[in-house]
Order: structure tokens, then sequence, then C-alpha cells
């Protein structure tokens, strides 16, 4: 692969049908900051030839990862990431292969981790505000609110949004140091990687303000087929409690 500055780990599962290989293939030829890794997570169907179509056709810029058998987003992401890191890019990201965000807002992720160096996390966040294209089923919007409530007072930081599945990280020893190890959760790990990043910073809130920063979307579509349900959100707040108690972080007093 080309050394750009930043890898996109792209995690993939039964995909064959509805991934926009053409977009991320546009994407390419136009933005030479990003390189993709794509993850196919132990498909059943023919995911694994789409994405190896794409390597073939710019291999300076894609890459496919197989796993052999289905591990779930969580590990997926994270052993891309890895795999990532021995290409010591600035940056890494991970973004939904169904691009609900699209692909145009990696530059602007970019773009604020040039402006603002002191910024380690990029958050995409879905803030619904006139003017702008938000579009989620309405139960998984309130069920959301209420999900990223509780995250916050568990992480005990005012974040809007955890779970969309766009971000950017700046590659420090701290950034190496939260994809280590297997994640405890499976459908929240977004949660879990924030406690761990806290917690490896030892940051009050006031502090992780400063090197988190919440990206919000223009657009983001709830696209059809996602493999994420309304009853996973129960699942979650499971998650979330084990969390709480496998990390209490813990909150500096900021005077």
């Amino acid at each position: 692969m080309s050394t750009a500055r930043v890898t996109v780990i792209v995690p993939c599962y039964n995909e064959e049908h509805r991934f926009p290989a053409e977009f991320f293939l546009n994407f390419a030829k136009r933005e030479t900051d990003f390189n993709f890794l794509l993850v196919d997570d132990g498909s059943l169907d023919q995911t694994a030839a789409v994405l190896n179509k794409m390597n073939a056709a710019m291999p300076d810029r894609f890459r496919v990862l197989v796993i052999g058998s289905n591990v779930g987003k969580a590990e997926a992401v994270r052993r891309g990431v890895l795999e990532a890191l021995k290409g010591s890019p600035h940056f890494v990201a991970y973004w939904d292969a169904d691009l609900a965000t699209p692909l145009d807002m990696l530059p602007v992720f970019l773009k604020t981790m040039n402006e603002r160096l002191e910024v380690e996390v990029v958050l995409g966040s879905r803030v619904k505000l006139l003017g702008w294209d938000i579009q989620r089923q309405p139960v998984r919007h309130y069920l959301g609110r209420v999900f990223a409530t509780c995250a916050s007072a568990v992480l005990q930081l005012h974040v809007y949004d955890t779970q969309c599945g766009a971000k950017m990280f700046r590659v420090t020893d701290f950034i190496r140091g939260i994809w280590q190890e297997p994640f405890i959760s499976r459908w929240i790990f977004d949660v879990e990687l924030l406690a761990r990043y806290l917690n490896a910073r030892g940051l009050g809130t006031k502090e992780a303000e400063l090197h988190i920063y919440e990206q919000p979307l223009p657009r983001w579509v709830d696209v059809h087929g996602s493999k994420v349900k309304p009853g996973d959100f129960f699942s979650a707040f499971a998650e979330l409690v084990r969390i709480y108690f496998r990390y209490k972080v813990s909150k500096k007093k900021n005077l």
C-alpha cells in the first residue's frame, strides 16, 4: 500500500450485494491522503470476492484482511486497526461499509485533526439540525438518545453520540494502547474504547474535551439492511453495566 497519512478500516460482513465499491474507488482516485483496509469478517457470501476486486483495481490504495470466521464488528475493527498500525500511518479511522456517513466526511475529520493538534479522537456525531440531512428511524433515534445519556454517565463525559460508525484517531502511544486487548463488549465497543482512552490518559471531563472532538455530520442516512436491530439496544445496556464495573472511569476534579 502507499504511505497515505490515514488508514481507514472498513469492517464487512455479508456485504456482497450492497457494498458501494464505486463510491470507494471514486473517492480513492480523488483523495490521496487515504488508504483503506477492508476487513472481511467471516462472510458467508461472496464479500471477499468483491473486496478482492477492489484490491486488484487499486492495489496501492485498498488492501483486504480476511478473518476466517465471524468474530463481530468490535473484534474485526480491532484486528484491522492492529494490522493498519504496522504501516505506521499518522491516523487510523474506521468507517461503516454502508456509507451511512459519506466518505466525503473523511477529509473533514482530517482537517479537524490538522487544525487542532491537541485532538486525538474525532467522533462522528449525528445531530439533527435544521437544514441538515440526518435520517434515522424514530425508534432508533429515541433509544439512541436514552443510551447516549447513560453512556455519558458511565464515562463521566458529556458526549452526544458514541455509536456513530465513523471515527478517526491520531496515532499516539495512548491510541496504540487502547487497541491491544480484545473488547469485553460486542455491541458497544465504541464506549469501551472511550473508557480505555480516558483511563490511559487519566483525563477528567475538562481535559478530555480538549482531546476528544465530536464532528457534527451534515448528512447521515440509516441504510436499509443494517445488522443492528432495535432489540440490540437492550443488549447494549447490559454491556454498559459491564463496562462501568470493568473500567470505573475516574473523574478528576477541575478547579
